[in-house]
């Protein structure tokens, strides 16, 4: 059986489509959900969205022990969340950080993300086409 690739959203990302749409776009979430799977065709996905960090941190666990790959937009936990960085340097596979905005043009806060120091790769500032970008490319990681 395929292991499934854990697509993990953060806080906030479940208001994508309302919540400043001059920064984040007007793509909901559910959109992005379909972009992914799309993407993925008959590969399997787990899509995950929490406001809660341990609910994301369980899911990185589950990730460990069932995934192929991670695809994790943490969204504010990127540059806080010490839990969410030890529980995905335990991932053995690739792990891709989205950021829907380029978090390196915005205020200082954004610019260091604990996130990107276990990712395998990042991808910043290209709106929700990026999610199935990083999708396609775990693809070719975890089949090879």
């Amino acid at each position: 059986m395929t292991k499934p690739i854990f697509v993990l959203n953060g806080p906030n990302l479940n208001r994508l489509g309302m919540r400043e749409p001059e920064i984040y776009g007007r793509t909901t979430l559910a959109e992005i959900e379909e972009m992914c799977r799309d993407a993925a065709g008959d590969h399997p996905i787990r899509f995950h969205q929490s406001n809660i960090e341990g609910e994301i941190v369980n899911w990185v666990h589950e990730a460990i022990d069932e995934g192929a790959g991670i695809l994790i937009n943490s969204a504010g936990l990127s540059f806080i969340s010490i839990p969410v960085l030890d529980a995905l340097k335990m991932f053995p596979g690739p792990i891709v950080e989205l950021h829907i905005s380029n978090i390196h043009r915005r205020e200082e806060i954004y610019h260091r993300s604990l996130v990107s120091k276990v990712a395998t790769g990042v991808i910043a500032g290209l709106g929700a086409e990026g999610y199935p970008l990083a999708i396609r490319w775990l693809m070719d990681q975890v089949d090879r």
